[in-house]
């Protein structure tokens, strides 16, 4: 499998057309999905690599419905919408890796839009130093007063024994 399939309008490239069938497939697929979208600028100095992927305020996260490509433009409803939305584009570029798609559009040749699913979030709860106790069937309570925070872990056996070992 190819890290990347690109296609890219008005190409000579002679997979260009398969190219652009195994992206209509992919983009296809995520027909009822959770994506998430992320729109930036091009920097004109350094391009692709310089651009920064962290969360911002108009990123957005939709269950994409119906989404299909015709020609140079992909379609697509947001749920709860009669809207059809599209996009023109002159370039795409799947990265199969990573499952993300880079759209260049048409009319914006200093955007790039990126097309990918959510990444999984984790919360990270701070305690400082606090109560902890085994309950039945190994259950580890930690609560910390000041923050009215108690936090329930369930342990397996061998997951006990490793929490010891570390604790020793």
């Amino acid at each position: 499998m190819q890290l990347k399939t690109v296609w890219e309008s008005g190409s000579n490239n002679p997979e260009n057309a398969e190219n652009f069938d195994n992206i209509a497939q992919w983009w296809k697929k995520l027909n009822g999905k959770e994506i998430s979208w992320v729109e930036r600028l091009i920097p004109q100095i350094g391009g692709m690599s310089e651009i920064h992927w962290q969360p911002q305020r108009f990123d957005v996260t939709f269950v994409i419905v119906n989404p299909e490509i015709s020609e140079e433009t992909l379609y697509w409803y947001k749920p709860d919408s009669p809207v059809k939305r599209n996009t023109t584009v002159q370039k795409l570029e799947l990265d199969n890796l990573q499952q993300q798609l880079y759209l260049y559009p048409q009319l914006e040749s200093e955007v790039v839009i990126r097309i990918g699913f959510p990444e999984v979030k984790y919360q990270t709860l701070e305690l400082n130093n606090p109560e902890f106790a085994l309950g039945e069937d190994n259950v580890l309570l930690l609560w910390e007063a000041e923050q009215e925070l108690e936090i329930k872990i369930s342990l397996s056996n061998e997951n006990l024994a490793k929490l010891k070992e570390l604790l020793a």
